[in-house]
């Protein structure tokens, strides 16, 4: 197996934070993005090889992976850039995954027809390999593994730092989508729906979200009714449903288009302090038609660092000749149900 693999974004938040630690760990990415001189600059900082490529022709992009044995795909917003990129990586024979946490991408990475290209092409297709989903995706494998015959699974997790520019501007999108649960194995439209959640250090009252594990935890348990859910106070849950009526207005692209660039001017996502002080923690439940009921707990680091350590541990261990998987998988399939709890700092997944 070739020892090449390639960060794609790679001067974004995320992107640079992989690229940083990968070259503390003694690893040799290849930098590439379509900005030449974002990417000349990160890569010139870094010593890395780098390449400059735009994601509008899937066949070129082949070209360019042709000597890669896996690409963690890191520039978003994941629902314009995915497609080509796994199309790419399918033609190129080579590994795909992500940090997406976009319910859409899932749902393309995880469809009848891309599973199969994949298996044909002797590739992995695993989308989510960030705090989205990781940690919330080996949770919800345990706690299926412990009730087999679980009919409905919410998930939560509690942070605390501030968005990084990628993610926010992911998160507009969000909006005019709007909230998503599971029901009957079928992802429908949802309003806000509020519960009070211990996520490990005491009640807290808690809101739905249109999180990917809604997608993938279906994937990893074949659990039918799936919900995700974040700490919010009154104050947000009003200004989430205000968001929900004005949908319409969110969806048009003038108005995508100046939230972004807003973005763009006012995010920089959180620093190293930040991440520290704010460790996350991880909730989940199953319940099966009986009315029983089982709960996981999970802390792990700052989602942001979590983004960092498990696309790397991914890559280790793909680089090492471990892998031997094929087609589309979740974080929990495809490395196992704990392989959260062998990123570092990061707890046992306990279940009551």
């Amino acid at each position: 197996m070739s020892q090449s693999w390639l960060i794609y974004g790679a001067y974004g938040y995320s992107a640079q934070l992989i690229a940083q630690e990968a070259k503390r760990r003694g690893l040799t990415p290849i930098l590439a993005g379509r900005d030449e001189a974002k990417v000349k600059t990160l890569a010139t900082r870094l010593n890395f090889d780098y390449r400059v490529f735009t994601l509008d022709d899937p066949q070129k992009v082949a070209e360019q992976l042709a000597d890669v044995a896996l690409v963690i795909h890191c520039a978003g917003p994941f629902s314009h850039t995915s497609k080509p990129m796994i199309e790419a990586c399918i033609l190129s024979s080579t590994h795909y995954f992500d940090i997406t946490g976009e319910i859409d991408v899932f749902e393309y990475a995880h469809s009848d027809v891309v599973n199969g290209r994949a298996k044909a092409a002797g590739i992995v297709v695993c989308p989510g390999v960030g705090f989205d989903v990781i940690p919330t995706d080996c949770v919800a494998r345990v706690l299926s593994e412990m009730m087999p015959d679980a009919t409905h699974l919410t998930l939560g997790f509690s942070g605390g730092s501030a968005l990084s520019p990628g993610t926010a501007k992911s998160s507009v999108e969000g909006l005019a989508k709007g909230n998503k649960v599971r029901i009957n194995g079928e992802i429908v439209s949802s309003g806000v729906n509020i519960r009070t959640i211990d996520f490990g250090k005491g009640p807290r009252n808690a809101m739905n979200i249109a999180w990917g594990d809604v997608s993938t935890a279906f994937y990893s348990t074949g659990i039918p009714n799936i919900e995700v859910y974040v700490p919010a106070s009154k104050k947000t849950i009003r200004m989430v449903k205000l968001a929900s009526l004005l949908k319409p207005a969110l969806r048009l692209s003038v108005v995508q288009d100046f939230l972004k660039k807003q973005i763009e001017k006012k995010v920089a996502g959180p620093g190293e302090d930040v991440r520290r002080k704010y460790r996350s923690l991880v909730w989940g439940e199953v319940r099966n038609s009986s009315g029983e009921v089982k709960t996981a707990y999970l802390e792990t680091p700052n989602g942001y660092d979590v983004t960092v350590l498990g696309p790397l541990a991914i890559v280790e261990f793909f680089l090492s000749g471990k892998n031997d998987n094929v087609g589309s998988l979740t974080p929990s399939l495809m490395m196992g149900s704990h392989f959260v709890s062998t990123l570092p700092d990061t707890s046992e997944i306990r279940v009551q």
